[in-house]
């Protein structure tokens, strides 16, 4: 983004009524202009009522202590209503337990809990190291390629379909229906209804219908289909239920790990001081990868529905008001993170930060997501000393997946 396009951004952030501010509106994030927005709202107004935007009337949480009393408040704060600022007419919604509150949530996010545990995560380290050194041996050099779809993509989507036991031949399938299942309707978006999206998610729905016929009736399994098909409190949910539960299961499984992939590379990138201390020192890649899903926030929001009415920082919430708590602007909070807006990988206390949520909901891959990060780079880190970016990010349009599209890249000879 050219500098004259930051300042023009920063200025009309700056000039415009804050009633008129909509830190909702998908093209900021499609267009990289959010950033002086949210600062504008941190320093004058953190609990922010928007009263018009595409989605209707919502309250922005825009730092960091504000947040944490949202998220770990679930009694007052529910997910029941949608996990996004997107509001869905009932006959579209797909249920899944991130949008469900105790005790039903704990029940069903139980079952899955065995996929992300300390001894399967040992269990899948070399296959994922493995699969890390095949791509990138892949990768051609002197030659610009797509870091998203030769990389970030397809570390991903091979993961999330070891993890379903899906057919690798199809993995692509899972990315589309991951963006299917995320992008807004309309002009930049994917899909001009959401009965459009609809029949295409049943055919996500139709296809995991078949994996799950299979193996409710064979021995349970350890992939999550099996798991879902198995379990007490799974195996007798409806197909809106289980198409929201996939959805969740394959966003969550790619979205945030992908978009987290390419961001690490742009902000090595953007800081090539950066980029020299950790060929100087790779022993900082644990720690540069909690600093790349802070920077990046691939989810840049969450959603809650007040039940009651609450006071947060100071305004009055009323009961049935639809809550945005903005990561994305929460893991920028100076009052809380020191030099907030610099990339460091040595920052100190690099997991601070909320890009995975926090309280019951708080994310169920997160280990597994810095798993494929920290390999990546081990290995990336051993056979290129540097991958050049060399244009500018194709970004998504969409204010809840904070990602790009495509990202051109070259690695010199």
């Amino acid at each position: 983004m050219s500098t004259q396009t930051i300042q023009a951004a920063k200025v009309h952030a700056d000039d415009i009524p804050l009633d008129q501010i909509d830190v909702g509106d998908p093209q900021l994030f499609q267009d990289g202009n959010f950033w002086p927005y949210f600062a504008r709202l941190r320093r004058e107004d953190p609990v922010h009522y928007c009263g018009k935007s595409a989605f209707g009337p919502y309250w922005s949480i825009t730092k960091y202590k504000d947040i944490m009393q949202v998220d770990t408040n679930h009694a007052v704060f529910s997910s029941e209503g949608g996990i996004s600022i997107l509001d869905r007419p009932e006959e579209f919604r797909t249920p899944n337990f991130i949008s469900m509150d105790p005790p039903k949530h704990d029940e069903q996010r139980k079952t899955v809990n065995p996929i992300v545990a300390p001894g399967n995560l040992a269990r899948l380290e070399h296959l994922i190291r493995s699969r890390a050194c095949a791509i990138l041996d892949s990768l051609p050099v002197n030659e610009t390629f797509d870091w998203v779809d030769r990389v970030s993509i397809e570390l991903t989507t091979q993961m999330l379909a070891t993890l379903f036991d899906f057919p690798q031949q199809d993995r692509r399938l899972l990315t589309y229906w991951s963006d299917a299942a995320t992008a807004p309707i309309g002009p930049g978006g994917m899909f001009d209804t959401e009965e459009a999206r609809l029949a295409e998610l049943k055919n996500c729905l139709d296809y995991f219908t078949c994996l799950w016929n299979e193996r409710v009736n064979a021995e349970p399994g350890s992939d999550l289909i099996s798991m879902l098909a198995h379990s007490p409190a799974t195996r007798n949910m409806g197909p809106k239920e289980f198409l929201g539960n996939l959805i969740l299961l394959i966003v969550g499984g790619n979205d945030t790990t992908r978009n987290s992939i390419t961001g690490g590379l742009l902000f090595l990138n953007e800081n090539p001081d950066q980029y020299q201390k950790l060929r100087d020192d790779p022993g900082l890649i644990t720690n540069m990868v909690s600093e790349i899903i802070r920077y990046q926030t691939p989810l840049a929001h969450m959603r809650r529905t007040a039940l009651a009415d609450a006071e947060i920082g100071g305004k009055l919430i009323k009961k049935g008001a639809k809550v945005v708590m903005w990561y994305i602007s929460g893991n920028r909070d100076d009052e809380v993170i020191d030099n907030p807006n610099k990339f460091m990988i040595d920052r100190p206390r690099a997991r601070q930060h909320l890009s995975f949520g926090f309280g019951i909901h708080r994310c169920v891959g997160n280990r597994l997501a810095e798993l494929q990060l920290k390999i990546l780079w081990e290995e990336a880190l051993k056979r290129y000393p540097t991958i050049e970016v060399v244009g500018r990010p194709e970004r998504v349009y969409s204010s809840f997946v904070h990602g790009y599209r495509s990202l051109p890249v070259r690695i010199p000879a």
